[in-house]
């Protein structure tokens, strides 16, 4: 089964570093069912991140690469998060939040 991987930077990203390495280990990812996320896809467009480095603006997430959700984007990401009856994506939810509360970067490494 095809998996996300979603991990909580320690630091925010430098303005001209790139993430390109597979590295869930590295940053404590939790895995995502894809079954379980594709169906949030079209409303996590919403939310402004960036697509393997800070110079690459996207709307949601890289469903292929390394997204890096910023601080200011995870209110609405939760908000997305709690609107999905889905009982998997809660350690998610969980992850979000605590990024959120700590002021940190979310990392999503896509299948």
């Amino acid at each position: 089964m095809a998996t996300h991987e979603f991990g909580i930077l320690s630091a925010p990203p430098l303005p001209d570093q790139r993430f390109d390495e597979y590295e869930p280990e590295k940053y404590a990812c939790i895995a995502v069912d894809d079954e379980q996320l594709f169906p949030l896809l079209d409303s996590l467009m919403q939310c402004a991140c960036y697509g393997h480095s800070l110079q690459n603006p996207i709307r949601g997430l890289e469903y292929t690469g390394i997204s890096l959700i910023p601080p200011e984007t995870l209110p609405r990401m939760a908000s997305i998060l709690e609107s999905c009856p889905e009982p998997g994506l809660s350690e998610l939810l969980s992850l979000v939040r605590r990024a959120q509360a700590e002021g940190r970067y979310v990392i999503h490494f896509g299948i």
